[in-house]
């Protein structure tokens, strides 16, 4: 595709997009280049810097759209915690380029509205769950509680991406993050409640 012809059909930020997740996935994002962004892509040099501006601004787009589809994914799991907690790691392993970039605010600009929005959008539908979650007449702290699932769901994706998780958990991410998650799912209230929200 020439850059007349992208420009034209107003396709080129959509192909530079799609050309940096593919370029994540091989290289991480700390290492990529809009220099190799544009050879990937079959653009000019200066076509992602008249975009983006820069690496960071080409960052907090693919942030934003990552909140996106995680805030997405999220709420199709209708505020079953259980299955909240398996559906964030399953987009750990199966959007990678995305988790990678969302959680490394700084290689992007994290104050970009449309980040902000989107994050918070993904807050949203991790928190749905937590007020519907049973108190057994304790009193709820659903900020330490938010934190702490999240925390959990977030480690089991970072461990299992960095294949750091043993043998025996076997090789169905869905499956492995089920039958740990259950466990927390089943504590009595004392223990953090499976699944919650996202850093706000």
């Amino acid at each position: 595709m020439t850059d007349t012809r992208a420009y034209h059909h107003g396709d080129l930020r959509r192909t530079l997009l799609t050309a940096a997740l593919e370029a994540i996935e091989e290289v991480g994002p700390a290492a990529l280049s809009l220099r190799d962004l544009a050879r990937r892509a079959g653009v000019s040099h200066a076509a992602p810097a008249h975009h983006f501006g820069d690496k960071a601004g080409l960052l907090a787009a693919l942030a934003a759209q990552g909140f996106d589809l995680l805030a997405q994914t999220l709420t199709e799991a209708d505020d079953d915690l259980l299955e909240a907690g398996v559906a964030y790691v399953d987009f750990a392993v199966t959007h990678r380029a995305y988790f990678e970039v969302m959680f490394r605010p700084e290689l992007y600009r994290a104050d970009d509205a449309e980040v902000i929005a989107a994050r918070g959008r993904a807050g949203a539908a991790l928190r749905s769950g937590v007020a519907a979650l049973p108190t057994g007449g304790a009193p709820a702290d659903t900020d330490r509680d938010a934190l702490a699932a999240w925390s959990i769901a977030h480690g089991f994706a970072t461990l299992w991406l960095a294949g750091a998780l043993p043998d025996r958990v076997g090789d169905n991410p869905r499956e492995a993050a089920r039958a740990v998650l259950r466990r927390l799912a089943t504590r009595p209230r004392a223990s953090p409640p499976l699944m919650a929200s996202i850093m706000e």
